[in-house]
């Protein structure tokens, strides 16, 4: 017995039931070469903006929102005031972030994963303390709820974080907030 459903092959023949979604793709990448010089190769620290978040104050290295040529990574810096902390949340993406300056720690609960017939998250609950200081390189595991919290009182500190927005592409664009910032 053939796999092949001898009807596939009329089927295919008529041309009454045909996509287009090839030739809608190569005309999409000649519309997006169009513009690939006009977009940002270098981006000077003028053109970064700052943004009070929900998360905190943040200034935009890369965003998606910014007309780079970088496509797979949003970047930015992350000023934590004295004794204060992040906003707390999760994303889907893995992050790390390096300590540029100041010292503090991380809390991290962790994700606990199911998939019988539906997917099932749920978080530790107890957080997991990392302490970090200027030059550290930190990690955080995908979907991992965590916040950063300055430990020094009188001196601010400043992290660079990077996302992957590879998995946001990819149709798991779940990320978010379950605490503010103090401020916001």
């Amino acid at each position: 017995m053939s796999a092949f459903d001898p009807r596939e092959r009329e089927r295919a023949y008529d041309r009454s039931h045909s996509a287009n979604f090839y030739d809608a793709a190569l005309e999409a990448s000649k519309t997006f070469r169009k513009g690939y010089d006009e977009q940002l190769n270098i981006v000077k620290w003028g053109q970064m903006p700052f943004e009070r978040s929900r998360h905190g104050l943040i200034k935009h290295i890369i965003n998606e929102k910014m007309n780079t040529k970088e496509y797979c990574l949003d970047i930015y810096m992350q000023f934590l005031p004295g004794g204060l902390a992040s906003g707390k949340h999760r994303h889907l993406s893995e992050e790390v972030f390096y300590v540029v300056e100041g010292r503090g720690y991380d809390l991290h609960w962790d994700v606990k994963f199911d998939c019988k017939d539906v997917m099932e998250f749920e978080w530790e609950a107890e957080p997991q303390k990392f302490e970090w200081k200027q030059g550290d390189f930190v990690y955080i595991p995908p979907y991992c709820t965590h916040q950063h919290f300055n430990a020094d009182p009188n001196n601010e500190a400043r992290i660079i974080v990077v996302n992957s927005r590879i998995v946001k592409a990819m149709g798991f664009d779940w990320f978010e907030q379950i605490e503010d910032a103090k401020g916001y």
